[in-house]
C-alpha cells in the first residue's frame, strides 16, 4: 500500500511521521465497532479550556446505507468521489456556547484539537482519515437538525486504506503527489509575526 513518511528536522513520532490523508478507502472492510469507538474515545480525552468540550460528531456507518447515503450528501459534489467508499463519514461540530449558555470562542480550537486526536489514534490502528472542508453546511443543518448555537466545520472519512486506482484518474494522480510541508521559518516567528526563527 502506499505510504508518504514526512520528511522531518527531527525525529517526530512514528505516527505523526507516517500519518496522512489517502482518499482511496476500502469499501468492503468495514471498521470494527471496538475500533470506532477507540477513535470516538481518543478524541472525548482531549485537551479542553474549562472542560467545556465543546465538539459534536455524527457518525453514519455503510451497514447503516439510509444514514450513509445522507452523510454523504453533506459532502460537496467533487469530495463525494472518493466519500462513498469510506465505511465510516463523520461529521464535525463546535458548540458555539458552554452549557450554562455563554460564547465559547474557542470551541473551534478545542475541537481541533479533538479531532487531531482522533486521527492519531485511528493511525495507531492502521485505519485512515481524509477530511474534507468542501461539505454542505445547510444540507448538513437541515438533514441532521444540527441547532444554531453549535457550528458544521468539516467531514471526514474513516476506513481502511485501497489502492489508488478505485480513485477517477484525477485523484488517483493527487493520490501519489509527494507530501510538501512550509518549512519551519516559514510557520515559525520569534520577537514579532513575520521575524523568522532561524532552525
Amino acid at each position: 500500500m502506499l505510504s508518504k513518511p514526512a520528511e522531518t528536522l527531527r525525529d517526530v513520532h512514528p505516527l505523526i511521521r507516517d500519518r496522512w490523508s489517502p482518499r482511496a478507502f476500502d469499501a468492503g472492510k468495514p471498521v470494527s465497532k471496538d475500533d470506532l469507538i477507540s477513535v470516538l474515545e481518543a478524541a472525548r480525552w482531549a485537551a479542553s479550556s474549562n472542560n467545556v468540550q465543546p465538539w459534536r460528531f455524527i457518525v453514519a456507518t455503510a451497514d447503516q446505507p439510509e444514514a450513509h447515503a445522507k452523510a454523504l450528501e453533506g459532502f460537496n459534489v467533487r469530495n463525494q468521489r472518493w466519500a462513498k467508499n469510506a465505511p465510516v463519514l463523520v461529521i464535525v461540530l463546535a458548540r458555539k456556547v458552554t452549557d450554562e449558555g455563554a460564547a465559547n470562542g474557542i470551541a473551534p480550537y478545542d475541537t481541533g484539537a479533538a479531532v487531531a486526536q482522533l486521527i492519531l489514534q485511528a493511525t495507531a490502528l492502521g485505519l485512515t482519515v481524509h477530511q474534507a472542508g468542501g461539505i454542505e453546511k445547510d444540507k448538513i443543518r437541515a438533514a441532521f437538525n444540527v441547532p444554531e448555537d453549535t457550528d458544521i466545520l468539516v467531514a471526514f472519512g474513516l476506513g481502511y486504506q485501497a489502492d489508488a486506482s478505485v480513485l477517477p484518474d484525477d485523484l488517483a494522480e493527487r493520490e501519489k503527489t509527494p507530501r510538501a510541508r512550509k518549512s519551519l521559518s516559514d510557520i515559525v516567528y520569534t520577537g514579532a509575526y513575520g521575524e523568522k526563527m532561524r532552525f
